[in-house]
């Protein structure tokens, strides 16, 4: 089932991204969004395409705008890989093999032109599937595999239009190699604070 936003809490950050408390995920963008915990998650096929998504048009940050494969939040007291692999259901309806941190110490602040802001600690994750994706129409409006080179390659140019924290996460990964299936895992235990439970 879809993510749904009663009652759904997020996680509060200070500026060591260790968790300082909670709140409603309903009211936490506004123009003063307070410091918070989420997840990116780049998601590749066996040839190393990347499953690029166009957020649905509801949503309350960046809608109708394309963006990596998904995003995320964790729930209070859960721990950052398993919340990945729910959002991966919530969202796609798959599975994630593979899963590595790539990014763990992403951070960014964008505000929207609605006055609207993201401000999160967000690290970032690849991860591999087999299972053909079944978007949730609540989530996700469109979706395309895109060899992983041609998209970074583009965004990079500003061919591309995507999300503000998927622009800046690809310019950091564009350091990697060109193939994203041999991209080194990064160190769990330099994820924040708030992120470390089984996972690490």
């Amino acid at each position: 089932m879809a993510e749904t936003l009663v009652g759904e809490r997020v996680v509060l950050l200070d500026p060591a991204g260790a968790a300082v408390g909670t709140a409603l995920k309903s009211e936490v963008h506004h123009a003063a969004t307070p410091l918070h915990l989420a997840f990116s998650c780049y998601v590749f096929d066996a040839a190393g395409s990347l499953l690029v998504t166009k957020r649905a048009a509801h949503k309350a940050t960046w809608p109708d705008v394309w963006t990596n494969s998904f995003c995320g939040h964790p729930g209070p007291d859960e721990d950052i890989a398993t919340a990945l692999a729910r959002r991966a259901v919530d969202e796609l309806t798959i599975r994630l093999g593979d899963l590595r941190p790539v990014l763990p110490r992403f951070r960014y602040r964008a505000v929207m032109p609605n006055g609207v802001v993201e401000n999160e600690v967000c690290p970032v994750f690849a991860a591999t599937t087999a299972d053909p994706p079944e978007p949730h129409a609540s989530e996700v409006s469109a979706l395309e595999w895109v060899p992983w080179s041609m998209f970074r390659d583009d965004v990079l140019a500003g061919r591309r239009e995507v999300s503000p924290w998927c622009a800046w996460q690809v310019a950091e990964l564009a350091a990697l190699p060109d193939d994203p299936l041999a991209w080194p895992a990064g160190d769990w235990a330099a994820l924040p604070p708030a992120a470390l439970g089984s996972a690490a």
